[in-house]
């Protein structure tokens, strides 16, 4: 059984081992607060301590952890990432919010064609939704 919920997100995100300096470019798959699960093209080793920035806020969400599991999915490489630390799953929250938040605002221009800003999107949300998020 699985301890945290899961939150979806198509959220974009950096990585990078953390003893290498090149990040690499993908998207998320889903958020909860002990992990994530992100997409990769190169396959990444179990063990493997990483580092993620997800650019949901200004300065940038960023996290360490290991990779716990990985595995090809056509073509494509799914990644299990525990966070590091207790601190990290806390602020997780916060970046699990504004991804609902932002999947809120894609859903709103694709289904109304209107556009919001983030901000605006984020007090729609509060108002209709953040009831239904999990606590």
């Amino acid at each position: 059984m699985r301890q945290f919920i899961r939150h979806p997100s198509h959220i974009p995100l950096l990585y990078r081992r953390v003893e290498n300096e090149d990040f690499h470019k993908d998207h998320m798959k889903d958020i909860s607060q002990g992990g994530l699960c992100f997409f990769a093209n190169d396959k990444i080793e179990t063990g493997w301590n990483i580092e993620i920035e997800i650019p949901v806020s200004h300065p940038a969400f960023k996290a360490t952890g290991t990779v716990v599991w990985c595995r090809n999915v056509h073509g494509k490489h799914e990644v299990g990432v525990q966070f590091a630390d207790i601190e990290t799953e806390f602020a997780v929250r916060l970046v699990e919010q504004i991804c609902h938040i932002e999947e809120y605002r894609t859903e709103v221009r694709l289904r109304e064609g209107r556009l919001l800003s983030s901000e605006d999107a984020a007090r729609e949300w509060i108002r209709t939704r953040a009831e239904e998020f999990p606590r």
